[in-house]
Order: structure tokens, then C-alpha cells, then sequence
């Protein structure tokens, strides 16, 4: 069965200019994970933040760092993120010549691996790498840029992929992330999500609104 949802939310919504200030509000909102957006102009079209960032914003929060790498190649930054304090680095199957290698490298450094698939990836990409992963990543929008429309195709793949996890019996995290707010969040979690991503959804009205729109996202 899923596990009770979790909120990330996407520091790439947050105030840039205190991303510190930021990152221990929405822990003492009740964020389960904070949501590291990194991008590297090339795999998608914005340029966002590197390990030097999630090093200097690791002592902000006890809380776990879900670290989503959309950067090709991937595979030489590894290390790096690992370092700099995430806890899970998820990659995405396009992003290097060979996923399961990239999954293991990700597990030698002692973190947990994640993949996600872009809107137009199948789920199908997951065959013979599930059972490695600890969690899954849907993009419900093209990644590169926060504030994006839900995409609703996504639903059918989040369902498709639930049910594989499902069938394997292991506790993989299904998350997801674009679009997310509180009028879609009961369907996507009613789909088969257990983690929510949501940058915009959090972040609107500044920290005194944080707390109510983390409540709301849980449904």
C-alpha cells in the first residue's frame, strides 16, 4: 500500500535572495523532504544551482534532500551532490549511456537513487532498473522552468507505475512533480502518488501562508 503522502517543496519557487530563510520555514511548516531543482541549460533549458548551493544550504534543515539532477551527463556530478549533503540524487534515464550504472554509483556513494521520466517517457523505460531504485520521479510538466500546467496524460503513467511497484513489493517512493496544486493533488495521489513536489503551491503568499498551503497539499 502507498505510504501516507509527503510534500517536497521545490526550492526553485522559493525567494532566491534567502533560500536559507526559506528552506527552514517551510521545515517548520511541516515539509517532509525539501525539493532540489538542478539544471543545467543543456538537458533543459534553465540554469538553476549547483553543489556548492546544496552544501551551503545543508545546515538549514535536518530535514532529507530530494535532489532531481537535469543535467547530461550526469554521472561526473555524482559525487559531487553526494558530498554536498543530498540524500536522495534522482537522475533521469536520458541523461547518460547507462542508467543501472548510473543507479549504482548513486547507491556506492551511499544515497538513495531516484529516476524520473519526463512527460513523453514511458514507463516502460523503468524495465530492468525498478527493483534498484528507491524512488520513482513523473514529471507532470516539461522540466526547466516552475509555475508549468499539469499535464493530465501523466495520470495513466503514475497508475501504471504504482501498480508495478505495487507487484514488486518493495517501498519505492512514487513522486511527483510540475504543476501540483490543491486542485489536482487528490488526483494525483488517488492515482498512486505517495510524494508530491510543489514549488508555486507552496511558496505563494510567503512564509506565514506556508504551514496552510502544506496542510492543503496533503488533502
Amino acid at each position: 500500500m502507498p505510504q501516507p503522502v509527503r510534500i517536497s517543496p521545490s526550492i526553485l519557487s522559493a525567494d532566491f535572495a534567502r533560500l536559507g530563510e526559506e528552506i527552514r520555514a517551510v521545515d517548520e511548516a511541516g515539509a517532509d523532504w525539501i525539493h532540489v531543482d538542478v539544471m543545467d541549460g543543456h538537458f533543459v533549458p534553465n540554469i538553476t544551482i549547483g553543489p556548492a548551493v546544496v552544501k551551503a544550504l545543508r545546515p538549514h534543515t535536518a530535514k532529507p534532500f530530494d535532489v532531481h539532477l537535469m543535467i547530461s551527463p550526469v554521472d561526473s556530478y555524482l559525487e559531487a551532490f553526494a558530498e554536498a549533503g543530498a540524500d536522495t540524487i534522482t537522475v533521469h534515464p536520458e541523461a547518460g549511456p547507462h542508467l543501472h550504472r548510473t543507479i549504482q554509483a548513486i547507491r556506492a556513494l551511499g544515497k538513495r537513487a531516484g529516476v524520473s521520466l519526463n512527460p513523453a517517457t514511458p514507463a516502460k523505460a523503468l524495465d530492468y532498473v525498478l527493483e534498484e531504485v528507491d524512488l520513482v520521479l513523473v514529471m507532470s510538466v516539461n522540466p526547466g522552468f516552475g509555475g508549468q500546467k499539469f499535464i493530465e496524460s501523466q495520470l495513466r503513467k503514475i497508475e501504471a507505475i504504482r501498480g508495478r511497484i505495487d507487484k514488486l513489493g518493495k517501498p519505492i517512493d512514487l513522486e511527483v512533480d510540475g504543476g501540483i496544486d490543491q486542485s489536482n493533488c487528490r488526483r494525483v495521489v488517488d492515482a498512486g502518488a505517495d510524494a508530491l513536489v510543489a514549488g508555486t503551491a507552496t511558496f505563494k503568499g510567503g512564509p506565514a501562508a506556508y504551514a496552510e498551503n502544506i496542510r492543503a497539499l496533503r488533502g
